[in-house]
């Protein structure tokens, strides 16, 4: 099985860390995102990698090389401007024949792969998405108020819960059919055009294993967060 690692965005939100370093090669601890992404996999049993690249992917090149030296097997789909998501992803369809694994190449990931993988092949899904169950609370007092207007409940700041998308999936290659060539297209449109087409999209859900890096607030925290939990080992 191969994973298609998405690592050409241009990380306009972490500017201006990211002027010179590709978001996914931004230290936490003393690896690159990139290379925790990669053991991940490789822990996971998925050794071979295809690296989506593009802003600034010399850099990626450089240090990845053929993945020899990182115990996988590493080749690079190449775009020369940004694609969003699932634009990306097309860039990597010659090198995909099989079930594969598709994953954001700014977030780290800490859950069963293994397991999703296998949950993916039981249901005959087309799509499997993974979800982390994300709890938060309002920062206001909800009103519950009848159709005649009459308030009927105070809720002072309630905590709501959602499954929200971690941007890892397990994929069927005719996923590629809902994907136009060099075209900037979001995942979300190619999971919303295989619902439509009646494609069973399915979820994984775990409730921890996921630092979203989306700017530089989020990435200070999962660099303070890593630090804290893995910094002794």
């Amino acid at each position: 099985m191969k994973s298609v690692i998405l690592a050409g965005g241009l990380g306009t939100r972490l500017l201006p860390l990211t002027k010179k370093t590709p978001k996914p090669m931004l230290l936490l601890g003393k690896k690159p995102i990139l290379e925790h992404l990669i053991d991940w996999n490789k822990k996971n049993g998925v050794k071979s990698i295809v690296l989506c690249v593009s802003y600034l992917r010399k850099t990626i090149e450089d240090y990845f090389g053929d993945g020899g030296k990182f115990g996988v097997n590493i080749e690079y789909a190449i775009s020369n401007k940004p694609l969003a998501t699932a634009g990306q992803l097309k860039t990597a369809e010659e090198f995909i024949e099989d079930t594969f694994v598709c994953m954001y190449g700014d977030s780290i990931f800490d859950f069963s792969l293994r397991n999703m993988i296998k949950q993916h092949k039981a249901k005959k899904a087309f799509v499997t998405m993974s979800l982390n169950e994300y709890k938060t609370n309002l920062e206001y007092g909800v009103i519950d108020v009848s159709k005649t207007g009459k308030v009927i409940k105070w809720n002072e700041k309630p905590e709501i819960k959602a499954n929200v998308n971690m941007g890892c999936y397990v994929m069927e290659p005719k996923v590629f059919s809902l994907i136009p060539k060099n075209k900037s297209y979001g995942m979300d449109d190619v999971i919303k055009k295989a619902m439509i087409k009646k494609k069973l999209v399915s979820s994984f859900v775990t409730k921890n294993g996921f630092m979203d890096i989306g700017n530089k607030e989020s990435y200070q925290k999962a660099f303070q967060e890593y630090t804290k939990k893995r910094g002794n080992n």
